[in-house]
């Protein structure tokens, strides 16, 4: 896959990430790939979390932002404990908060909004904690997309 960010707009998304995770436990990232594989890319979100082991962090607050490019669909996820603890509509208005933005071609000012509104969410739940938090998963823009199969 090539990604269709820029190196400044990966940067930009990374930088993101940083600053909403500075002030929380909570582990954020990102996932672009071509093609969402499955239907419903809730789905394929749910299998990219769990392939990053996203549901590993010792608070279970990850959430991930996952973004087919070219087939142009898009799903936030989060992991059981930041799930319990957001309102019932919280994903759904920052998926509709991201593809706003993304309707007006801001990909990149789109997720770093998703970004931000997820890192208060977790700042408000989980906030930081210098003697314990460490930064579990990393930070950096995860691309691909499944695995091709070895049946032929």
């Amino acid at each position: 896959m090539k990604s269709f960010l820029t190196p400044e707009q990966d940067a930009a998304l990374v930088a993101a990430i940083r600053r909403a995770e500075v002030r929380t436990s909570g582990e954020i990232r990102v996932h672009l790939e071509d093609v969402c594989p499955t239907p419903e890319p809730l789905d394929r979100a749910a299998q990219v979390f769990a392939e990053l082991n996203m549901h590993k962090t010792a608070a279970r607050n990850g959430v991930l932002f996952y973004l087919a490019w070219e087939s142009r669909q898009f799903a936030v996820i989060g992991d059981a404990a930041i799930n319990a603890a957001v309102s019932d509509d919280f994903w759904e208005t920052t998926k509709e908060a991201v593809l706003d933005q993304f309707r007006h071609g801001k990909y990149v000012l789109g997720l770093e909004h998703g970004i931000n509104r997820v890192g208060e969410q977790l700042r408000s739940y989980f906030p930081y904690n210098a003697q314990t938090d460490e930064n579990e998963l990393d930070d950096a823009i995860s691309f691909g997309g499944p695995k091709p199969s070895s049946d032929k």
